[in-house]
């Protein structure tokens, strides 16, 4: 009996698709130039982490129901006095996502949490860093379907960043077009 291996619907469409596709707009001669999507960190900050530590807690679970792989808490480097802060107190929560998690998130985030978000016209594309990363702002965690709206005590956001192999901007930004992420269209001149 041969067991077969679970590949991400993601994964397959970067394979067979978006590899191609790449390959014939930026003219690569191998398939190893072509850039890929190597990894996605998600960060929250808890505003009131100073005043109530179970925030931080609850954030760290909520990020991991989300994603499916535990998220860890994040610390403060320094003592800010205006703050309250002192070095080594949790502030935040993060994780980050490789391989088959990694594609099924993404998956998720493009087929069915951001068209949950009121009012989407599609996402900015100008939050690319110059070395073909890209980091999406999302204010709300409850377009997420893991998230039981009854049970949020507070609405937060938090920053997805997708980091590639690409050099150059329009190379990352071709990639995350390919694999689905849905994008304004910016109509020049208008």
């Amino acid at each position: 009996m041969s067991e077969t291996k679970y590949i991400p619907r993601v994964a397959t469409k970067y394979k067979n698709e978006v590899v191609p596709a790449l390959m014939k707009q930026f003219s690569y001669k191998t398939v190893m130039q072509v850039p890929k999507l190597e990894k996605i960190c998600i960060n929250r900050g808890v505003n009131g982490a100073v005043a109530d530590k179970k925030l931080v807690d609850i954030a760290v679970e909520e990020l991991t129901a989300i994603t499916g792989q535990k998220a860890v808490p994040t610390y403060s480097k320094k003592d800010i006095s205006n703050f309250k802060l002192r070095k080594n107190m949790p502030i935040g929560a993060r994780v980050t996502l490789r391989g088959v998690k990694m594609y099924e998130f993404i998956d998720r985030l493009i087929s069915v949490s951001l068209p949950r978000v009121r009012d989407f016209k599609g996402i900015n594309e100008k939050a690319f860093d110059g070395r073909g990363n890209y980091t999406l702002g999302v204010t709300e965690q409850i377009i997420f379907p893991e998230i039981d709206i009854d049970k949020v005590n507070k609405i937060t956001g938090m920053d997805i960043t997708f980091v590639t192999s690409a050099d150059t901007n329009e190379e990352a930004y071709a990639l995350l077009k390919e694999l689905g992420m849905p994008f304004k269209n910016i109509k020049k001149g208008a």
